[in-house]
């Protein structure tokens, strides 16, 4: 969003102070003025990030426990059951990956 007093901000909601972001409690009290149920919409946010991403992943981006999100899945009916967590950037021995000039 960018404002009349700061054009170059890249922030989505920009706070008081130049560089900074709004305030998560200005953010919710806003929500609560033209009556948006904050606690219903993060549940809801959340619920749609573990229909659409694994647990694990969810749980290490926002900063939750993972039996918290494991939880959450089952509840709302999510398929990522056999996500296997855990390093998934390194190849297994022996492979190369394909475009390399070892083939």
């Amino acid at each position: 969003m960018n404002t009349a007093t700061n054009q170059a901000s890249h922030w989505l909601f920009p706070g008081r102070r130049a560089g900074q972001p709004a305030r998560p409690d200005h953010l919710s009290a806003l929500h609560g003025e033209i009556g948006v149920p904050v606690a219903a919409a993060r549940g809801a946010a959340i619920r749609q990030q573990l229909l659409e991403l694994p647990a694990p992943v969810v749980a290490k981006a926002l900063n939750y426990h993972d039996k918290t999100t494991s939880r959450l899945l089952r509840e709302t009916g999510g398929t990522w059951s056999r996500y296997a967590a855990g390093d998934h950037n390194r190849s297994p021995l022996g492979w190369v990956p394909r475009g390399t000039d070892d083939s």
